[in-house]
């Protein structure tokens, strides 16, 4: 049962992504600690975050364009990682877990924004 926006499963899995990026930008280069680093910690916390501010509108319109922002940060965070091992800040390697939670989160967005379209349709 859903009582609360932690109860989501999609919500914890970004959380944990959440973690895993602060991990991440650790590894780059000082000349990126306060540009690109910057960018991925706002883009990996807005996922959460938005998560959790649309679930607790009275809306489910509200809901639905708050998991869609999640769903836009959520390819945001990836286009930076992959900036990030293009330039050779950071291996592929150390990459891999936060491209698989933001897969794996990207998909529960997906899904869950159709369930409620769906719901909303009379």
């Amino acid at each position: 049962m859903i009582n609360s926006y932690k109860d989501l499963e999609v919500w914890q899995k970004s959380m944990a992504l959440v973690t895993e990026v602060y991990r991440i930008v650790k590894l780059l280069p000082p000349e990126e600690r306060y540009a690109l680093s910057d960018q991925m910690r706002r883009a990996a916390v807005s996922i959460p975050s938005n998560i959790a501010e649309g679930h607790a509108r009275s809306n489910r319109r509200d809901y639905i364009n708050f998991l869609s922002m999640s769903r836009g940060s959520n390819a945001e965070l990836q286009t930076q990682c992959l900036i990030c091992v293009n330039l050779g800040y950071i291996k592929n390697d150390n990459i891999q877990l936060a491209l698989s939670l933001s897969d794996e989160v990207g998909r529960m967005l997906t899904t869950l924004i159709a369930k409620l379209v769906a719901a909303t349709k009379p």
